[in-house]
């Protein structure tokens, strides 16, 4: 009878000794060897199942299996992928010894990579890490923030998405940066991307109860309103106008002043156009009246000047 070897692989995300029920049988039914000490191999003593490390090759393996009728590899938190193509090989040139099989005894959840970019950065920000990056503040950081969005918006508008995909990872940096930052905040303030996280996923499911609480709505506009709604009650602000981003552009926040108070049905007549100021806000109400995004109407006005002015230097347009 050939013997059978299960090369077992767990997720390094997950916490060990969480594997199928098709992996604990395995471990049961036969001997467990792995390379070196693991803390899924912890776990399988912790649980009663003999874990016997071997610091040899494919032909090691073979031999302390011997004529037994099987044995579990314990792959490491990297996959042992070396030793296991090397035992592949063996194996294809005399099938006769042994059937190699690969079983998953966990595997990462859709977002476990975020796992590795918190360790990563928690790696950074402690001490023997990254010095930069230990000096900065949330103060510090802010323009990079702000910097780091505006590539990612030129990204959307470029329709470039592969340039997304790594903007956004850009973002995300800046986000890990920050909470692992604010867990040094003295004096019991600190927090960190769990609680992040966890406020998110608050968030989310208390503004859509169409999706986590059965509530019945009619169309994406219902929706919006339950969303607007919900978030004013959370909030309990005393004005339309609280919560703007200040700090935004200013012909985006015109705008947005504009959207807040069309939407809480205020009658609040313009300035009359006596300066630059009063006349660009009288503009930017004309263009959300035509139903057009001001900001990115100048944007794209402003970046065909530019082309014009390339044109005129024989350099040739923007990228």
């Amino acid at each position: 009878m050939t013997s059978r070897i299960l090369l077992l692989v767990t997720s390094p995300r997950l916490p060990a000794g969480l594997l199928t029920a098709e992996a604990w049988d395995a471990v049961r039914a036969y001997p467990v060897f792995a390379h070196a000490e693991s803390e899924q191999a912890a776990a399988l003593r912790m649980a009663g199942v003999g874990v016997t490390v071997l610091d040899t090759d494919a032909q090691g393996l073979l031999d302390a299996i011997g004529a037994g009728p099987g044995a579990v590899w314990l792959a490491g938190p990297t996959g042992d992928q070396a030793f296991a193509r090397q035992l592949g090989l063996r194996l294809a040139r005399e099938p006769g010894l042994a059937e190699l099989e690969l079983i998953y005894g966990s595997w990462d959840p859709p977002g476990a990579r975020l796992l590795d970019a918190v360790a990563v950065m928690d790696r950074l920000a402690s001490p023997g890490g990254d010095p930069w990056k230990r000096a900065q503040t949330h103060q510090t950081l802010a323009p990079y923030l702000l910097e780091e969005s505006y590539e990612a918006y030129d990204a959307i508008v470029a329709d470039d998405l592969e340039a997304l995909r790594e903007e956004l990872g850009d973002v995300l940096l800046q986000v890990v940066l920050h909470a692992r930052l604010a867990e040094e905040l003295p004096d019991g303030r600190g927090w960190s991307i769990d609680d992040v996280a966890g406020g998110l996923v608050e968030k989310m499911v208390r503004r859509n109860p169409h999706v986590f609480a059965g509530e019945q709505v009619q169309d994406i506009e219902e929706i919006t309103a339950n969303w607007e709604r919900i978030k004013q009650a959370e909030k309990e602000r005393e004005s339309v106008l609280d919560g703007i981003a200040l700090s935004q552009p200013a012909l985006a926040l015109a705008a947005k002043i504009l959207h807040r108070v069309e939407r809480g049905s205020l009658s609040v007549p313009l300035p009359e156009a006596l300066d630059l100021g009063s006349s660009l806000l009288k503009v930017v109400a004309d263009a959300r009246a035509a139903g057009l995004d001001p900001e990115a109407e100048l944007r794209r006005a402003a970046l065909e000047y530019a082309d014009a002015v390339r044109a005129a230097e024989n350099v040739g347009p923007s990228e």
